[in-house]
């Protein structure tokens, strides 16, 4: 009895100190504030310009020519479907197998390509908040491995990341990322991300910084991202995506680079600045069964794709690129 007398002692004195009740009740009253804004998950830092880069953007699918997947449930529950893939054209190998299984807290994919080169994706949730994405790239003669943990709060995203981290040379070295994202209001989203990297251990250590924000109106959205310092110098992103209709979306991308010049007077003076841009539009046009993807860009690039899905496990992706500054078109079966 006295021994538990006395281990109630230091726990009475933390939960009845005044300076733990104010701290606690000026948390509560700001919890209540905070809820009363009705502020909801804005997302990932890394997804900031989602629906431009991915959804209208042809950015998942770099490659040119035509390609025609075949995938055969297995089960339902768990998910787990195998498929094929036959490629003609450039970018990618002529064939590939890739299998996929999914649980309500396990996601896992892997791809084998007729070139060696194996992709591994493995997702795990570990509360309803908490989700490890880790992917591993294994080819002739390269290799990389990716760590990711994103904790979504009810207005906010934190997420860390390690690309090929490795303590083998005797010291630390690899690519390190963490960000946040938060809501402020129900329409605007301020975040922050802070990369650090290091090739190998004779190479000096890197780090730069970017601010990011994000505002979604009724049917756009609008985003800008700024990195003050950089290994290419400062960068300015800013992008905008707009529903047309329910089949049709919009989106702009700007992209700017400032570095010191490197040559003429002002460069030797140290005063010159190198500037570079480039500005890309896009659409995408979703069909019933199909959807289609176009995006040009102040180079004089012309990208389309066009997806269709001929049955329901068989679906054709074409897709093409034309250089108009080079007139040097990049089509397939040409």
């Amino acid at each position: 009895m006295a021994d538990e007398k006395t281990s109630s002692i230091p726990s009475a004195y933390i939960y009845e100190n005044a300076l733990v009740g104010a701290l606690r009740r000026s948390y509560d009253s700001f919890s209540e504030r905070r809820d009363a804004l009705g502020l909801s998950n804005p997302g990932t830092y890394e997804n900031i310009a989602r629906e431009v880069q991915k959804d209208v953007f042809l950015t998942n699918f770099m490659f040119t020519g035509l390609r025609a997947d075949w995938t055969k449930p297995i089960s339902h529950s768990p998910i787990f479907h195998i498929s094929h893939a036959l490629t003609m054209g450039s970018q990618l190998s002529p064939y590939s197998f890739a299998a996929l299984y999914g649980t309500d807290n396990i996601f896992l994919q892997g791809n084998l390509d007729s070139d060696g080169q194996l992709n591994a994706r493995l997702n795990h949730r570990w509360s309803e908040a908490l989700v490890t994405k880790s992917s591993a790239q294994v080819a002739p003669g390269q290799g990389m491995l990716s760590v990711e943990n994103d904790y979504s709060g009810k207005d906010f995203t934190a997420s860390v990341k390690a690309m090929n981290p490795s303590i083998i040379e005797g010291g630390l070295s690899g690519i390190f990322i963490a960000n946040y994202l938060q809501s402020v209001t129900p329409s605007l989203a301020l975040g922050i991300e802070a990369l650090w990297q290091r090739a190998a251990l004779n190479s000096p250590p890197e780090a730069a910084l970017s601010y990011g924000v994000r505002y979604k109106g009724f049917d756009w959205v609008a985003s800008a991202q700024f990195s003050p310092e950089s290994a290419q110098g400062s960068m300015l992103n800013t992008s905008y995506w707009r529903r047309l209709t329910d089949k049709v979306s919009a989106g702009a991308d700007l992209n700017l680079q400032f570095a010191p010049g490197l040559g003429g007077a002002a460069g030797l003076m140290g005063g010159g600045l190198q500037k570079e841009g480039t500005t890309t539009v896009g659409a995408k046009y979703d069909f019933r069964t199909s959807n289609l993807k176009a995006q040009l860009d102040s180079k004089g690039r012309l990208s389309c794709l066009l997806e269709k899905s001929i049955l329901p496990a068989v679906r054709v992706t074409f897709a093409g690129e034309m250089d108009h500054l080079k007139v040097s078109p990049d089509l397939p079966l040409t």
